[in-house]
Parts: C-alpha cells; sequence; structure tokens
C-alpha cells in the first residue's frame, strides 16, 4: 500500500496489511488497562475484518530496530453535526480516530522509551491526518475518548477539545457509535 512516509528515530509505521509478520505481531499486543480491554479485542479480532470491508484503515507504529509493535491507530473517514440554532445544523467534515492504544507489553520491555502516545499522535497520527486532509475535505480530527478524567486530560495536552454538555449531547444523537457508549466526543481542527 502507498502512504505518506514517517519515520522517526525510534518508530516507523506500516498499514496493517504491509507485512505478513504483522497478523503473528499483533497476537502480542495487549492493552493492561481493564477499560482499554476493548482496544486490544479490536485490533487482534476486528481490524482485519473491518480492512476488508473499507470500514477503516489500522496503523502500527513499530520500534525500528526490534519490529515491535509499541503503538496502533485506527482511522476512519465520518463528520459530526453541530446545532447552530433550533432546526438548523452545520456538517463538519472529519476524519475520526476510532481506535488509538500503546502496547504495555512493549512499554513494559522498554522503559527507557517515554510518551509512546505523544509520540505516535504527533509524529504518526497528526501528519497522516493532514496528507489525507490533501486528498479529502477534513475540516477536524475527533475521537470518543473513554470517559476517565486522566485520559481526557491526556487528550486535552494533544490539542482536542470538548463542546459544551448540550451540543455534545447533540452530537452524540447523531453519530456516536453503540460500542462507544459511555466515550466523550472530542475534536480538534486540522
Amino acid at each position: 500500500m502507498n502512504y505518506l512516509p514517517i519515520k522517526t528515530e525510534t518508530f516507523y509505521y506500516q498499514h496493517l496489511f504491509d507485512s505478513e509478520d504483522n497478523e503473528k505481531a499483533i497476537k502480542n499486543f495487549s492493552v493492561h488497562q481493564k477499560t482499554g480491554r476493548g482496544l486490544e479485542e479490536y485490533l487482534k479480532f476486528m481490524a482485519m475484518p473491518e480492512e476488508d470491508e473499507n470500514f477503516a484503515r489500522t496503523y502500527l507504529v513499530k520500534d525500528n530496530e526490534t519490529h515491535e509493535i509499541a503503538s496502533y491507530f485506527t482511522l476512519k473517514s465520518g463528520l459530526f453535526t453541530l446545532e447552530i440554532s433550533e432546526n438548523q445544523f452545520y456538517a463538519v467534515p472529519s476524519i475520526e480516530l476510532s481506535n488509538f492504544a500503546v502496547n504495555s507489553s512493549y512499554r513494559k520491555q522498554h522503559l527507557e522509551i517515554s510518551e509512546i502516545g505523544k509520540t505516535t499522535f504527533r509524529e504518526f497520527i497528526l501528519p497522516l491526518a493532514k496528507f489525507i486532509q490533501t486528498f479529502l475535505g477534513a475540516k477536524s480530527l475527533h475521537i470518543f475518548a473513554l470517559p476517565e478524567d486522566k485520559l481526557l486530560e491526556y487528550y486535552e495536552e494533544m490539542g482536542f477539545s470538548r463542546l459544551s454538555a448540550e451540543k455534545e449531547k447533540y452530537v452524540h444523537s447523531h453519530i456516536k457509535p453503540k460500542y462507544d457508549t459511555d466515550c466523550i466526543f472530542m475534536y480538534q481542527i486540522l
């Protein structure tokens, strides 16, 4: 698959189907936080079928030397609507960061490497989203974050914002995926 070539001093990324070794490598991916188990299960059981059906694209961020998976993320096209006034809304074309997780096993084995998630976001997700934006109209990047204060703060540090409670309820009533039942909508302008 052709994609934007990005490599850092420590990591490179690959599309899920770019290497035959990836199917085996994802079996070693783990998320130790109980609330993140769905992200692990998605990578192991749903990412490949969703690729085949063109619902999403999953990318693995791998260590340059060991080729272990450090993190992964999934992107798909989307939009969200904002209510401007009663019975009037504005549709915002967007790219959804539908999955994003750091490999706990990798983190445990490489304590010398810090900020894996922020590096993944800053060095891989944002540049790829901006690259996609050159081919597809997309005003923002959005995510449905797990409702944990620490995680919400983490996403705010990376530039994501929340809507007012009223606007968030409106967005949730129109586009929130069923599997993201308790998640919080966050976005950033690209």
